[in-house]
């Protein structure tokens, strides 16, 4: 159903998450030709390399500390002993999920250290050893040996012999020539010899040399995929803890939103509708005190006491309408939100393709997501026209409003939008915008459905 406010100024390409695809960069050269010279290919081939002797000292301290531990659990110094070997596992966790984040660039999150419950040493030695965290950093140094060995030989021989046979016709004449030969021996036994050192000898080598350069790249990402999964699924937090801590951190900004809204509420009463309660006292006291002596002045205070009290009425319900409007209550999304366009500063046309209501938190959400865009197309846009988008894509809520202003809208300028993303984000929402300067402004929000 949609409800105009102006004309209709529907995006007709919106799409489900409101994302803008971003240009992509255009190469001369294929991805088969560019992959040998990229900085991908070399930060992957350091990575390999730097994987075989870190590998060795991580396995060498983990089997030396498990195994002492292990030998000395008949008395009680096995315990600590093998909490420590777990803690410097974790410390050596640390280092790889550094170098993973130079060198692969993948996004891995530290793990939440291990905490006791009372702070004493035995209470934490007691977390480490119960934290499925520190044991999966253990497997890591075992596992990870032998593939560090497999990793290195193979980059390391692609990439020598590669280049080496690339750039054999530059430099098959630093062969030493007092052995009677101008090149390197290929082959030879004790009737025949072979030695790359004709023209053709020299042109073969270097289109080998050119096919193994081509291929080694792609065989060194497989390499690093590898070793992405391994710092992913072994070094990195549970999903599970994951969860937790988001939702710890979810918990804390609702707690702040709520805290915030009883201040506001709290100031605009006391600021507002408070203060003109109490001068309307104070008026119809006096006008009490000169109804006998002047009728007629307490007539006039009587009647500015009448225009107070509407006012002061008009107050509350702005400020009741501000806390949870009725008409969101009673009719819905769209009446709730065609209310609010009628009450913008420029033209908008709303729009709500819902078959049924979502959950009356996620109503309210979205409701004052509409509202603070809106008053912000108001007071910062410039523009002369707007509309409001409101639909169901599978379990996702979609709101998307659209004005034709000056742009340059930016969550990260510490605006009402970094409000609004902490708030959707604290319902697992997400609010995307896409503002570039000069306009025009599409921002969408995403909320979660519940029926």
């Amino acid at each position: 159903m949609a409800t105009a406010y102006g004309p209709d100024t529907r995006d007709p390409q919106r799409t489900g998450s409101g994302l803008g695809a971003r240009p992509a960069t255009r190469h001369v050269l294929p991805a088969a030709l560019r992959a040998p010279l990229e900085g991908r290919t070399w930060r992957e081939f350091c990575y390999l390399l730097l994987s075989l002797p870190i590998s060795i000292v991580l396995f060498t301290f983990a089997i030396t500390m498990v195994s002492l531990g292990a030998g000395l659990l008949v008395t009680f110094l096995g315990i600590p002993v093998l909490a420590a070997g777990l803690v410097m596992c974790r410390g050596f966790g640390t280092l790889e999920r550094t170098r993973a984040r130079t060198l692969l660039r993948v996004d891995v999150a530290d793990p939440v250290p291990a905490r006791g419950r009372t702070g004493g040493l035995m209470s934490w030695i007691g977390a480490v050893l119960k934290s499925g965290v520190s044991w999966r950093h253990l497997l890591y140094a075992l596992l990870h040996l032998p593939w560090a060995v497999f990793a290195f030989c193979v980059a390391l021989t692609l990439q020598a012999w590669g280049w080496a046979a690339l750039t054999y016709p530059l430099w098959f004449w630093a062969v030493p020539s007092h052995t009677g030969v101008s090149g390197i021996q290929l082959y030879g036994d004790t009737q025949h010899e072979v030695y790359l050192d004709s023209a053709p000898d020299l042109a073969l080598t270097a289109v080998l040399g050119l096919g193994i350069v081509l291929l080694s790249p792609w065989v060194i990402r497989g390499l690093a995929t590898v070793d992405r999964l391994m710092v992913t699924g072994l070094l990195s937090p549970s999903r599970l803890a994951e969860r937790v801590t988001e939702l710890e951190s979810d918990r804390g900004v609702v707690v702040d939103t709520a805290a915030a809204d009883l201040r506001r509420i709290e100031r605009d009463l006391h600021d507002g509708a408070q203060a003109r309660l109490v001068a309307l006292a104070m008026d119809l006291g006096l006008a009490k005190e000169k109804l006998t002596a002047d009728p007629e002045a307490a007539a006039r205070m009587v009647e500015e006491a009448h225009g107070e009290v509407k006012v002061a009425l008009q107050e509350l319900r702005d400020l009741a309408r501000g806390i949870h409007p009725a008409v969101l209550t009673d009719r819905g999304l769209d009446a709730a939100l065609s209310a609010i366009a009628s009450r913008c500063t420029v033209p908008v046309t709303v729009e709500v393709d819902l078959a049924s209501r979502p959950a009356q938190a996620i109503e309210g959400i979205a409701y004052f997501t509409v509202s603070e865009l809106l008053q912000n197309v108001s007071k910062h846009s410039g523009a002369t026209r707007a509309s409001v988008d409101v639909w169901r894509t599978e379990n996702r809520l979609l709101l998307q409003v659209t004005d034709d202003g000056h742009g340059g809208a930016d969550p990260a300028a510490g605006s009402g939008l970094a409000g609004l993303t902490e708030r959707l984000d604290a319902v697992d929402g997400v609010l995307v915008v896409d503002s570039p300067v000069g306009g025009p402004t599409r921002i969408t929000a995403e909320l979660p459905w519940r029926g």
